[in-house]
């Protein structure tokens, strides 16, 4: 616990008004009930596989006491928090006593259907604001939600009355998280504000006791970036201590202690510490005759009174803070505070005994048989604390809403480019055009993208709708006269947000607009960002984060495949259709022809909007491609949504059929029309969407052996061929995104597609060695037929 600077406590501030008895009566219960139902869970309920249940009671136990004096204190209605993994047993027994959350819940924590493990928006029945679990990512959301919310305020889509602090309360070893570096430079472009970050220091990790000195290295860089840092390390017995005879001595030895050397001290307890504090300061004048004035038991309470168990200094010191800039707070804590295991290397996932249980129980004075009682052992009457958490502020906060639905325009009135190109240029001008003709749905996009804005299209909308900022700034280009096609006004106004390069902040950013309307109780946003195809794979945890929240966005990749031929393999993606499919809460599209991107488009803007809805993925192409002289009808839409359709339908009980998905569609084409003349009646399948299409398959399929009946999507078009027909399957990605057609019904596939990483070169070059081309389609028809 080296420590190479002072830091005072913040002065109790005259306008904090709580009753503090009552919040450390509930404070105590706080660490009681989110011990109990981690033992509940582990040692009294049953066990039918025999494996450990777990629950962290020893990362409980450090934040506990900061999260009362947030949630029984500081918490505004408005203010939202990220709650520290480890610590979801907190928050759990918060809003039980709140009444927010049910005993069944904490009864059946971690088990099917009951509280998480870890706190989700989805998956639990109290109100928890942003999900976490993979650590550093519900850390950063809460920066790009207030950037969100400043874009909510700004164009007033919320009540400023709303206006609230982010808050993510995490534990130390988060900090190793990259996301969160990524997070800050973002933050400092954007002006970040109302953001709190309150650190859990214990000090451990999962592995081991951290580096002595790495509060110093945070605060440097915290500070670097614009943030106020507040270290708080020592409660006030120990500052009290510190101005005895001899306390200026026991401050130092403490400044000087080794994390490793504390943390087993504050496991042995008072005849431990008492030994080696004689030894090492023993001598100087004043030591001796400090230490004589505690007991041991005395002694050790008086060495762990660290800051982030002093609810009187934490209550000061976060009610002090009365200006918006952003804040680290970091908070020394004890791993395990006040259980048998505190301070012990190995506590991470450790519990107590049901002997070490039994005596916590008598220390909280908690009656067996009534361990889930919320008040009973406590020293006033339960009505006392009832009305206190009735008057309190967080309990005033509202339940989240769903916003009302933003309304579309007609399919008459739907932007649709014509002429050859590519899903990409079409993609850009349907936005542009959306943007020019105004209305409800363009006024709530908001586009956003890591530094490839005009390489993936935006550029039009962004002409048209400007760059977002909370303050107007000058376009110094524009200003001195110079020319350029990219006229991007900056202000309030706009509904672009500009990102480095940096994919996990672009998939934070799109998981905080996709939620700002529930979270903010304000009207809802159509986010879409872009980026290209392969970078997919560096945001793809913050990907999976953003989809497990259910919050909503538009996706679109591009360019993607081989098709992006000069750029070699480090852009050109491979695998990505499989995330697609794979990604729950996601739905993967990759159209071929502009109309049917227009369709999608259409539909997505829906979907994002449904109750049972989500996000969407568009994986599109800067290949260029003759459009085809068709009007779908209302049929093909649904079947182009659906999944997939007969570009040319096959003859009834036909052999063979070609599948394509996406930027192959002109190859496919022109090898289909040349084995018509030995294959008549043969069929051309276009697969808009592989994801929609084998979730169908896959739906249908669980329904039958549910006794419900029903057939798949798939399943109506392959029954034109016929039984055990020949499929020749491919698609600028893997095989396998397509090859399972051939499991619907058994027929033989032979499948085309990209399984190695690409290279420089041209599309014709590429597609002739990675066999996509015509002459591969011709082969691989071949070989089916052969089959």
């Amino acid at each position: 616990m080296a420590d190479d600077h002072m830091f005072a406590n913040a002065a109790p501030t005259a306008a904090v008004n709580d009753d503090r008895a009552l919040i450390a009566d509930l404070d105590a219960k706080v660490h009681w009930l989110s011990a109990w139902t981690i033992h509940n869970a582990n040692h009294l309920r049953e066990s039918r596989d025999g494996l450990k249940v777990g629950g962290h009671q020893a990362s409980s136990a450090s934040l506990a006491t900061i999260m009362s004096a947030l949630y029984f204190s500081v918490l505004r209605p408005e203010d939202r928090v990220a709650v520290k993994p480890h610590a979801s047993p907190v928050f759990h027994a918060i809003q039980y006593l709140y009444g927010r959350q049910s005993r069944d819940q904490l009864q059946r924590f971690r088990a099917f259907g009951g509280a998480q493990s870890y706190p989700s928006r989805t998956k639990d029945k109290d109100e928890v604001d942003f999900s976490t679990g993979s650590v550093g990512l519900g850390v950063a959301i809460t920066a790009f939600a207030s950037i969100a919310q400043d874009y909510m305020l700004a164009h007033k889509r919320m009540d400023p009355g709303r206006q609230g602090r982010m808050i993510s309360l995490l534990g130390d070893g988060e900090l190793d998280e990259g996301n969160i570096y990524e997070c800050l430079i973002e933050g400092a472009k954007h002006d970040l504000r109302n953001t709190w970050w309150v650190v859990d220091y214990n000090r451990q990790s999962l592995d081991a006791t951290t580096w002595d000195s790495m509060f110093l290295r945070f605060a440097d860089i915290f500070t670097a970036v614009g943030w106020e840092v507040v270290t708080l390390k020592y409660g006030r017995r120990l500052e009290a201590a510190f101005r005895q005879p001899g306390g200026e001595a026991l401050r130092g030895w403490i400044d000087e202690c080794p994390n490793d050397l504390f943390a087993a001290l504050s496991f042995q307890g008072g005849s431990s510490w008492r030994a080696q504090l004689l030894a090492d300061i023993g001598a100087v004048k004043g030591v001796k005759a400090l230490l004589a004035t505690y007991d041991d038991d005395a002694l050790a309470a008086l060495m762990t009174n660290l800051a982030g168990h002093d609810l009187e200094l934490l209550l000061d010191t976060f009610h002090g803070v009365t200006d918006p800039k952003p804040r680290l707070f970091i908070i020394y804590t004890i791993k395990g505070f006040g259980l048998p295991f505190q301070g012990h290397k190995d506590n991470h996932s450790g519990l107590m005994t049901p002997s070490q249980m039994g005596t916590f129980q008598a220390k909280m004075g908690v009656p067996e048989g009534q361990e889930w009682e919320p008040f009973v052992g406590m020293p006033r009457s339960a009505a006392v604390y009832q009305d206190f958490l009735e008057k309190a502020a967080f309990n005033r906060r509202d339940r989240e809403t769903t916003p009302a639905r933003i309304e579309l325009p007609s399919a008459e009135a739907f932007p649709r480019p014509t002429g050859r190109q590519s899903t990409q240029v079409a993609f850009g001008k349907v936005l542009n055009d959306l943007a020019r003709m105004g209305g409800p749905l363009a006024d709530a996009i908001v586009t956003t993208s890591p530094d490839v804005t005009v390489s993936t299209n935006l550029g039009g909308w962004v002409n048209q709708r400007g760059l977002f900022a909370r303050d107007h700034r000058h376009d110094q280009f524009r200003d001195s006269k110079i020319a350029s096609t990219q006229r991007w006004a900056m202000g309030p106004k706009g509904q672009h947000i500009e990102l480095g390069i940096a994919e996990n902040n672009l998939f934070l950013l799109l998981a905080a607009l996709g939620l700002a309307g529930p979270v903010f109780g304000g009207q809802r946003l159509i986010p879409i960002g872009t980026l290209y195809d392969p970078f997919i794979n560096r945001g793809l945890d913050a990907l999976n984060y953003a989809c497990y929240q259910d919050a909503r966005f538009l996706l679109v990749a591009t360019p993607s495949g081989l098709t992006l031929a000069p750029e070699g393999g480090a852009h050109q993606s491979i695998h990505t259709p499989l995330i697609g499919m794979a990604q729950d809460k996601l739905t993967y599209f990759e159209p071929a022809y502009v109309d049917e991107l227009v369709e999608i488009m259409r539909w997505s803007f829906d979907h994002m909007q449904a109750d049972d809805g989500g996000s969407v993925y568009l994986r599109l192409s800067t290949r260029a491609v003759d459009q085809p002289e068709r009007a779908l009808s209302a049929a093909q839409v649904d079947q182009v949504i659906d999944g997939a359709y007969w570009q040319v339908e096959p003859q009834s009980g036909a052999q063979l059929a070609v599948v394509y998905a996406g930027a192959v569609a002109a190859e496919a084409l022109e090898a289909f029309e040349q084995i018509l003349e030995d294959v008549p009646g043969a069929g051309l399948l276009a697969v808009p969407s592989p994801d929609r299409l084998h979730r169908g398959w896959s739906q249908a399929a669980a329904a039958r052996a549910r006794g419900e009946g029903g057939s798949a999507h798939i399943e109506g078009l392959l029954g034109a061929l016929a039984p055990g027909a020949r499929l020749v399957t491919v698609i600028d990605g893997p095989p396998a995104t397509l090859s399972w057609i051939g499991g619907v019904r058994g027929d033989r596939v032979v499948p085309l597609g990209v399984d190695h990483f690409g290279q420089s070169g041209d599309v014709p070059d590429l597609y002739r060695a990675y066999r996509l081309d015509v002459e591969a389609i011709l082969d691989a028809v071949a070989a089916a037929l052969e089959g």
